[in-house]
């Protein structure tokens, strides 16, 4: 039988598993928490087309603003966990964060048009861009 390195890691975990048996328990929530909000802008002549990768989130705890030209999303990530055996809970966790980003678009947003849908982890926003304004206008002096 060959003679294989042993990594630090595993030599010790091994260690601590025969000194403490029990003391360190691995997290029982195996999906990882949002780091941070990854988006996709997609555009087309009228709309920005906006995917955002919010897993594990729930819908009421997205907020989404717009200012102009500028989008800001955030999102509060809360995941409770808990283990019984025979109704005695024997393990309960509870994770909590937030994350946020924004990005400015080219062109203005036009706000009341603007639409939302959170499906499967996945935020879309259609982001209407705003008519061009007639350019510049004279005024005429009284």
């Amino acid at each position: 039988m060959p003679n294989l390195p042993v990594s630090r890691t595993r030599l010790f975990d091994e260690f601590f598993r025969d000194m403490a048996p029990g003391f360190f328990v691995r997290p029982l929530h195996g999906d990882p928490l949002p780091q941070q909000i990854k988006v996709d802008v997609r555009e087309d002549a009228e709309n920005f087309v906006v995917h955002a990768e919010l897993p594990g989130v729930a819908k009421e705890d997205i907020h989404v603003t717009i200012d102009g030209p500028v989008v800001a999303l955030s999102a509060e990530v809360k995941q409770l966990d808990e283990q019984k055996r025979d109704e005695r809970v024997l393990r309960s966790e509870r994770y909590f964060g937030a994350v946020s980003r924004s990005f400015q678009l080219p062109v203005d947003i036009d706000e009341a048009r603007a639409s939302a849908k959170y499906d499967a982890g996945v935020l879309t926003l259609t982001l209407p861009k705003k008519a061009a304004t007639q350019g510049v206008r004279k005024l005429q002096i009284d």
